[in-house]
């Protein structure tokens, strides 16, 4: 079955990873495995509008107007990088979160891509996510081997944007498989990942608090960091904040993200570009 849209946006039925992945027709990896060929939808985010008084008015037609520019930007500079991609696929890792899925998929969604969520995919083929929770604790080799498998018939295909799950940066086979497309560090706060963990409860222990949530994601940060580090390049949300002259994290939208990601793999292609047409003889 040749993938659709609707294949890779809808919910998985309980399969083993190899019958999942037999219904998926491969495609063929658009470039060779060096370091500059590298290259899942929950709604789109609502535009910036707030009910306000008139003396706000002309604050929020200002945002506004700047959130609807900032879309617009995303979708002609997508529209303009889709066809120097070549089919070439786009790996996201940082820590999970909305923020990171958001992105994902109007970045896919932009350049007329797939989406796929590697954690989520080796949930289903588990037979949920409870049961792969406790594959993972009654076997750990055989979960990392079910991530390994499931990013192996990812990057066997194109056209895909794949938010990819911690264990894609955690073996060196993993990180190797990375290289068949482009891959971007998405760099969130830590502090704002612990809240929205919290906010969504259905990761965590109704007990936990903030605070322990945010020692167990510091734990673990330091342990993917340097997987996270063998990214092509990395976008910090704290930076693009400074840029646009924020003052709260909060204010920088997942249009503004995806537009630094876009620009990001522009300054890539370009880069391998050059490579290329200094590698040719004169």
């Amino acid at each position: 079955m040749e993938i659709t849209t609707a294949t890779a946006t809808a919910a998985i039925p309980n399969l083993s990873l190899s019958s999942f992945f037999s219904t998926i027709k491969p495609r063929p990896r658009p470039y060779s495995h060096s370091r500059f060929s590298k290259f899942p939808i929950v709604s789109r985010p609502t535009p910036l509008t707030t009910t306000c008084s008139l003396r706000n008015e002309t604050t929020t037609s200002t945002t506004k107007v700047a959130g609807d520019d900032t879309s617009l930007q995303v979708k002609k500079r997508a529209a303009d990088l889709s066809p120097e991609l070549k089919g070439t696929s786009i790996f996201i890792l940082g820590m999970r979160g909305p923020i990171k899925t958001d992105l994902g998929k109007l970045l896919a969604d932009a350049l007329r891509y797939y989406y796929f969520d590697s954690d989520s995919l080796v949930e289903e083929a588990a037979g949920g996510e409870s049961a792969a929770k406790s594959l993972k604790e009654r076997d750990e080799k055989g979960f990392r081997e079910s991530e390994t498998e499931v990013l192996k018939q990812l990057t066997s295909m194109g056209r895909l944007v794949v938010c990819a799950g911690d264990g894609a940066v955690q073996s060196s086979t993993n990180l190797g498989l990375l290289r068949h497309g482009i891959s971007l560090w998405i760099d969130v706060p830590l502090d704002i990942v612990a809240r929205g963990m919290v906010e969504d409860k259905t990761q965590l222990a109704a007990s936990d608090s903030h605070s322990e949530v945010l020692e167990q994601l510091v734990a673990t940060y330091e342990k993917l960091r340097a997987g996270y580090a063998t990214a092509d390049a990395k976008i910090s949300l704290s930076n693009i904040a400074v840029k646009l002259g924020y003052d709260e994290l909060d204010s920088v939208t997942t249009e503004d993200l995806t537009l630094e990601v876009v620009k990001e793999i522009e300054k890539l292609t370009r880069v391998k570009k050059m490579m290329e047409e200094a590698a040719r003889p004169f």
